[in-house]
């Protein structure tokens, strides 16, 4: 869970001077201090406006809040609203975040969506349904994610194959490409509503490594994000990413399937294998080559 309260330039050193003896080494373009006391996180940042935030996430964190802002409530939810609370989300306030699909697709692309969240948007949210994709079917996707791509902010990057399998050949990994995606998905948000501070991942690898993938980069790093496995259960905003890059995922096969015309089949799975010689045989090797994953044992095989 997390809190944020908002604070005056002096009250934010307060609370770093407070938290002295737990702060960590952590850098970031709006990050003023970073501490790490009794399992909660404790972040304070600045912005180009006038005010600035603390966010407390962790195990303590209304705990920790309420010492400096006796009306601090978890998530900042709105109290005339609680009946949000059904939706089993653990940070209720204004956020980003991202998600992506088609890793485990032989013949299909990788998508990496960032979604932004206010605060007045948790009703709509409830309303269209928006939870983990994975628990909609194709249809509910198709039905919900066409309203959500005209009622939310989002970033998406597609990596065709032919590309992904450039950049594979290059040295990249399936993790690098993803946090790099990732990283800029975020990132052209971020520009956007650059007083946003939680920023939550759907974790792939650890922090350490994700950033050490960006590192030889020149582009812009998002830093202060909350990386965490099944971040689609736990925060909207990964939720309604995860929507909208299946949904799109959705488009694609549906463009690509009537180019073709041939249905295609998800995963990489027994079905992917018999579909290859079908495809062969319809677009010739040099083609297949462009419109499948060729590090996947389906190629080698």
């Amino acid at each position: 869970m997390s809190v944020t309260i908002k604070v005056s330039e002096e009250k934010l050193l307060a609370i770093k001077d407070y938290y002295k003896d737990y702060l960590i080494d952590e850098s970031g373009e709006y990050l003023v201090f970073s501490a790490f006391k009794d399992e909660t996180s404790i972040k304070g940042y600045t912005s180009k406006k006038t005010y600035r935030k603390v966010l407390f996430s962790g195990k303590h964190e209304l705990e920790e809040a309420q010492i400096f802002d006796l009306s601090a409530i978890q998530g900042n939810k709105n109290p005339e609203k609680e009946d949000i609370k059904d939706l089993h989300y653990v940070d209720f306030g204004e956020q980003i975040g991202s998600d992506e699909v088609g890793v485990g697709d032989f013949y299909l692309p990788m998508i990496v969506v960032a979604a932004y969240i206010s605060k007045d948007q948790y009703q709509r949210l409830k309303e269209l349904g928006i939870t983990d994709s994975k628990k909609l079917t194709d249809k509910k996707i198709r039905e919900i994610g066409e309203i959500a791509i005209k009622e939310f902010k989002f970033s998406k990057l597609t990596l065709p194959n032919e590309k992904y399998n450039e950049m594979i050949a290059k040295g990249e990994n399936l993790n690098s490409l993803k946090a790099k995606m990732h990283n800029r998905a975020l990132s052209n948000l971020h520009k956007e509503y650059e007083d946003v501070y939680a920023i939550y991942v759907d974790q792939f690898v650890n922090e350490n490594t994700y950033y050490k993938y960006l590192s030889k980069d020149d582009e812009p790093i998002v830093r202060g994000i909350s990386f965490k496995t099944k971040g689609e259960l736990r925060f909207p905003s990964v939720a309604l990413a995860s929507v909208i890059a299946r949904y799109s995922l959705l488009l694609y096969k549906d463009k690509l399937e009537e180019k073709l015309g041939l249905s295609i089949p998800f995963g990489a799975g027994k079905a992917a294998d018999e579909f290859k010689k079908i495809l062969l045989d319809k677009v010739g090797e040099e083609e297949f080559d462009k419109l499948v994953k060729k590090n996947f044992k389906n190629y080698s095989k």
